[in-house]
């Protein structure tokens, strides 16, 4: 087995473990078209509805409770079939434990070589 994937392969998250694109999540501090305000989280979010690519930009008040890397680096979600059980067999540097951010959703956040994926 190689440590490395060619230019044409998908990466291991995609192909071994079924992980599914949801969206590119990108920090901004331009109020943005149709924004919505999540109130507990003191941010606004925009795009996502309405972009074929899943792209949603965030802007964040200053004191929102979001981690500081999810608020200057964009980063990358993925569905996975079991939240749990992936936070638990995969070595994951996890920054923000399963949450709740809308009726429905249920996240967390890791941090890989300097990035957030959620």
């Amino acid at each position: 087995m190689r440590d490395f994937r060619l230019d044409e392969e998908l990466p291991l998250c995609i192909v071994e473990w079924r992980r599914r694109y949801h969206h590119l999540g990108i920090p901004t501090t331009e109020k943005k078209p149709d924004e919505k305000y999540l109130v507990h989280l003191k941010f606004y979010h925009s795009g996502f509805p309405t972009s074929p690519y899943g792209i949603e930009w965030m802007r964040f008040e200053e004191d929102s409770p979001i981690p500081y890397l999810v608020q200057k680096v964009p980063h990358l979600a993925f569905e996975v079939d079991d939240l749990d059980y992936e936070l638990a067999n995969r070595n994951l540097n996890v920054i923000t434990p399963p949450n709740l951010p809308s009726e429905g959703i249920r996240i967390a956040i890791i941090e890989y070589n300097e990035a957030q994926l959620n």
